[in-house]
């Protein structure tokens, strides 16, 4: 199974495509407010990349694999824990999207798959374990103070990342 820990905003992930939509599609300055946040345009880009470590060492046991989400999206970082033989099911929508990707989206036109292919979209890193194991991964994080879902599973495959919408 696939579970998402929460990222604490865009983290290392598309600042080239953030600064063409917000200072040139929205034209806003980094003093002014970010839309829907609450904060200024400076405050989301500059929020303190989360560690993740005390979410995870607890459950470091039941995990199979880590994906650190950074530059390249889920996908471009989800693949390289995948073996050959296996793919990753994505499942979109799984997840609340927080309201700085839906404005970058909305404001610069993004394209969902270009959303998909160069944002974390609130997911800072992965972590691969059994079915049986999700709760106990779920609970480690919990009490770390870090949001998850269960955003996919592991299938036979080719050693890809695939996305399907949520059921």
């Amino acid at each position: 199974m696939l579970v998402g820990y929460a990222a604490s905003g865009f983290h290392t992930n598309g600042y080239s495509l953030l600064r063409r939509v917000i200072f040139g599609d929205l034209a806003l300055g980094l003093d002014d407010p970010f839309p829907e946040t609450g904060a200024s345009v400076g405050e989301v880009l500059l929020a303190v990349h989360r560690s993740y470590f005390r979410s995870v060492w607890p459950a470091r046991p039941l995990l199979h694999a880590l994906a650190h989400i950074t530059g390249g999206g889920i996908s471009g970082n989800l693949v390289r824990v995948l073996p050959d033989n296996v793919d990753a099911v994505v499942r979109d929508g799984s997840w609340p999207v927080p309201a700085p990707f839906r404005v970058v989206q909305d404001g610069g036109s993004v394209s969902g798959e270009e959303m998909r292919n160069v944002f974390n979209l609130g997911v800072g890193l992965i972590a691969v374990c059994a079915p049986g194991d999700v709760a106990a991964v779920r609970d480690a994080a919990r009490g770390a103070g870090v949001e998850t879902w269960e955003i996919g599973a592991m299938t036979a495959g080719s050693g890809q990342v695939r996305w399907e919408a949520a059921p």
